[in-house]
């Protein structure tokens, strides 16, 4: 059955939401300003959102040292593809539609960078030789041209206490324990020194 509740339109969606203040619309670049370009460097971690030419969505995290991501120049960066777990699920969607988005984290910072653009997948030695993350290079680098840069307020990082370690939970959930449920491997210890040992050795 169909829900009589659902939002369909973009008439429906502003019934709920007024318009944006001028600010929010005004705040837009197309290019990596100074203050763009401070917070790249001071970020190490981001999220990297991609689709296929099917729409299918893919959301990937990418970490290293403040900096791992470099600004190339006032409409480009490039982000190394250090080894994860080599399923390529985003690469893949970048290889049928370049279209991403970006959102740049900074530990204890409310608000968040945005970047939504398009991407090449290059393996230039020139380019790959700078954005070593784990002591070598990486097999490849995403160049991203931005077309819409803005800072995201802090509102939601507000919300969730992200960086308030009083807030965190005193017990974490075992990713080893939860891979092996899902694999059906059927040792957790066994799971949990594999995990280990990637942690230590393969990062």
């Amino acid at each position: 059955m169909a829900d009589e509740h659902a939002i369909t339109t973009l008439e429906q969606l502003r019934e709920l939401y007024p318009p944006p203040k001028e600010r929010s619309v005004r705040k837009e670049l197309d290019h990596l300003d100074e203050h763009c370009r401070d917070f790249v460097a001071l970020s190490p971690f981001l999220l990297v959102a991609s689709a296929n030419a099917a729409g299918a969505c893919d959301v990937s995290p990418k970490g290293g040292p403040p900096g791992f991501v470099r600004v190339l120049d006032d409409h480009r960066l490039a982000i190394p593809d250090a080894t994860g777990n080599r399923r390529l699920d985003g690469l893949q969607n970048m290889i049928e539609n370049p279209h991403v988005g970006l959102v740049f984290l900074i530990p204890g910072l409310g608000e968040t960078l945005r970047v939504n653009g398009t991407v090449e997948l290059t393996r230039d030695p020139a380019l790959l030789a700078g954005l070593e993350t784990g002591g070598k290079p990486p097999a490849l680098a995403l160049v991203v041209s931005a077309e819409q840069v803005y800072l995201h307020c802090a509102k939601c990082v507000i919300r969730s206490k992200l960086w308030k370690p009083e807030s965190w939970p005193e017990s974490l959930p075992s990713a080893a324990q939860i891979l092996n449920d899902h694999i059906g491997i059927g040792d957790v210890d066994e799971s949990a020194a594999a995990l280990a040992d990637s942690y230590a050795n393969h990062i």
